[in-house]
């Protein structure tokens, strides 16, 4: 699994750039706003995840974590292959995605190419609960929190021994505190949410 790539950019021509990898030149499929802004021989930095079909390994760059985590929910979706989903990203940004959701707003997603009104229900039905719009606490863009991730951090730290119920709170409050840049990471907000916990009080194989 290749779950980020850095180097410098080779090319950008339509929606892939190759950047160079140890000297090998990587191609990533992205969305037309990621190609537009890579310069050639400046260093780009992507969050990444390999598509394995039977005759083709294709891999897809976002500039950010919450752009992966969108795009891997939506190719969840029956119907919904990689190409529409990279295509959804390239019309959505992830914050619009959830609002789509959260507003039962299928009509945002038949503006994209290739997603018919059967496939844009779909996409809202499935992705329902699975998405939550947080207002960032100064003006501007809000951000997007895959809930996945918190599932995956509350799942972690009941394993290391904590009760759910002590567990649960700790872990929203820190989904909530926690900068855009760490949202997407189940180790950074593990790491937070052990240090709001206390190291005193956790106990391995015991329950808090």
């Amino acid at each position: 699994m290749i779950s980020s790539v850095r180097g410098p950019v080779l090319s950008a021509l339509g929606a892939t750039v190759i950047i160079e990898v140890g000297g090998v030149g990587l191609a990533v499929n992205v969305t037309p706003a990621t190609a537009l802004a890579a310069r050639i021989g400046q260093e780009l930095r992507l969050q990444t995840t390999l598509v394995v079909r039977e005759d083709a390994l294709t891999l897809y760059g976002f500039d950010s974590a919450d752009e992966l985590a969108v795009f891997e929910l939506l190719t969840g979706v029956t119907g919904v292959g990689p190409k529409s989903g990279l295509g959804v990203l390239a019309v959505l940004s992830p914050d619009q995605v959830a609002r789509a959701v959260a507003e039962d707003d299928d009509a945002a997603f038949r503006k994209v190419s290739g997603i018919g009104p059967k496939t844009a229900k779909l996409i809202v039905l499935s992705l329902t609960g699975k998405l939550a719009v947080t207002a960032a606490s100064a003006p501007g863009p809000t951000s997007v929190v895959p809930t996945a991730v918190g599932e995956s951090v509350l799942a972690a730290l009941v394993g290391l021994g904590w009760s759910e119920k002590v567990a649960a709170p700790v872990v929203e409050l820190t989904l909530a505190e926690a900068g855009d840049a760490d949202k997407g990471s189940v180790a950074v907000l593990l790491r937070l949410a052990l240090g709001r916990l206390g190291p005193a009080q956790h106990t391995i194989g015991g329950r808090a």
